[in-house]
């Protein structure tokens, strides 16, 4: 039988897809699978499992209001009095609809990923939320004890060291006795893409509760998912700074070049480059390509006393340890400077002209290059005791981390630079 539309109004949209399976699954959507044609949350994974599935899926970012799930309950009793087991599954604001409606949707279990415990921001100091709470369509919203019941399982997944989602889980758990949790560390908010899978999603629906084997069942999924190494490599950057280049340095896997954003790209290479030098193995891992280059001979310092270089990985100026560019010098070029000019880098044997534009976007550009209407070279001043660096009416500074910025308008201590 086809999917088909069992009641819609304003804020949500419930689809039915029946099944083969003695369970029922209600699977929640949230604020990135919010309701689009047919489209069920986990769909995929459901069908080959040929679970019988009601997908409640949002339609604003209104988080299922109590009088919207009232009417689905209406429309839903007859599906629900044909299934014994009936498990609600959802994340973020899934999640907490799952845990908020288990009562009146006769649920035996509940699986909710990262679920909130309110958005009222009268009741939580997480504002990632709050600006979608209408206080009349989400009056007494909050998840409560009467909302709990007794004889259905409740498990929760989430990042103990996450602090807004560490927030939600601590109201939630005094409310449930029975409550199972298990802890994703280090991936913030984004559990439900890490443990995107349809065997463990099984596990979740269908075996009882162990948690040695959830967990390893977890682990499994967790080496195979891009979306684990990218969230755990962003929330470690900063703090665990060594420990990840070594793990980088050691872990055997081949990412595509789109992997990593711009960004990121740059502090892990920061890493690479600081904590142990690299080569082109590491580098092609990760899915960087580097073009190669000889070093330049004269070299600004900074404020901090660190080397102005050029990185060929990432393709923008940065500050380094000299003892850094010593061993990684393929990779870090001090800038080449003469006398009062254009900001140029020289990569086999080639010059370039360094070109930025509003967007703070930096190219390369041979010196006899058109350069495009919306870059302009940075310059170089000589002043009587420093040099500075400038683009358009901006001064360049950089800060302790090496980290480079066209913020000033006027010039100050950290916008001078000296030749080493």
């Amino acid at each position: 039988m086809d999917k088909q539309i069992i009641f819609e109004d304003d804020h949500i949209r419930a689809i039915y897809l029946p099944g083969n399976s003695n369970t029922l699954v209600l699977s929640f959507g949230d604020l990135i699978t919010r309701a689009k044609g047919l489209s069920i949350n986990a769909e995929k994974s459901l069908m080959k499992y040929d679970y019988a599935v009601v997908g409640i899926m949002p339609k604003q970012k209104s988080w299922f209001p109590a009088a919207s799930m009232a009417g689905l309950l209406e429309q839903l009793q007859p599906i629900l009095k044909q299934f014994k087991n009936i498990v609600g599954y959802g994340g973020s604001m899934g999640g907490y609809a799952a845990i908020k409606y288990a009562e009146p949707l006769q649920m035996n279990r509940v699986v909710a990923m990262v679920p909130q415990y309110s958005i009222d921001p009268t009741e939580v100091d997480d504002k990632r939320y709050t600006d979608f709470y209408d206080a009349e369509l989400n009056a007494e919203m909050r998840i409560q004890a009467q909302d709990i019941v007794a004889d259905c399982e409740y498990i929760i997944v989430y990042d103990p060291y996450f602090e807004n989602d560490k927030e939600h889980y601590l109201k939630i758990k005094p409310l449930i006795p029975q409550l199972h949790t298990l802890h994703l560390p280090y991936t913030g908010h984004d559990a439900i893409a890490v443990l995107a899978n349809s065997a463990l999603l099984h596990d979740f629906i269908e075996r009882p509760y162990d948690q040695t084997y959830f967990y390893k069942q977890i682990r499994e999924v967790k080496k195979n998912s891009k979306f684990y190494y990218r969230s755990v490599i962003a929330h470690l950057l900063g703090t665990h700074n060594e420990a990840l280049g070594k793990i980088l340095k050691g872990i055997d896997i081949q990412l595509d070049s789109t992997f990593f954003d711009a960004s990121l790209k740059q502090t892990i290479t920061r890493i690479l480059l600081t904590n142990k030098r690299v080569d082109e193995q590491d580098l092609q891992k990760l899915g960087i390509q580097v073009n190669l280059a000889f070093e330049d001979k004269n070299q600004l310092k900074d404020y901090y006393g660190n080397i102005l270089v050029f990185n060929v990985i990432t393709q923008k100026l940065e500050s380094y340890d000299q003892q850094v560019i010593d061993v990684n010098g393929k990779y870090i070029i001090p800038l080449h400077v003469e006398n009062s000019g254009l900001a140029q880098v020289e990569i086999k044997k080639q010059t370039y002209l360094i070109c930025m534009n509003d967007r703070r976007v930096i190219k390369l550009f041979k010196q006899d290059d058109a350069l495009s209407l919306d870059m302009n070279p940075i310059v170089i001043r000589k002043c009587t005791d420093f040099y500075v660096l400038s683009y358009k009416d901006l001064y360049m500074s950089c800060d302790v981390q090496g980290q480079v910025t066209f913020d000033d308008e006027s010039l100050n201590e950290f916008c001078h630079f000296k030749i080493s």
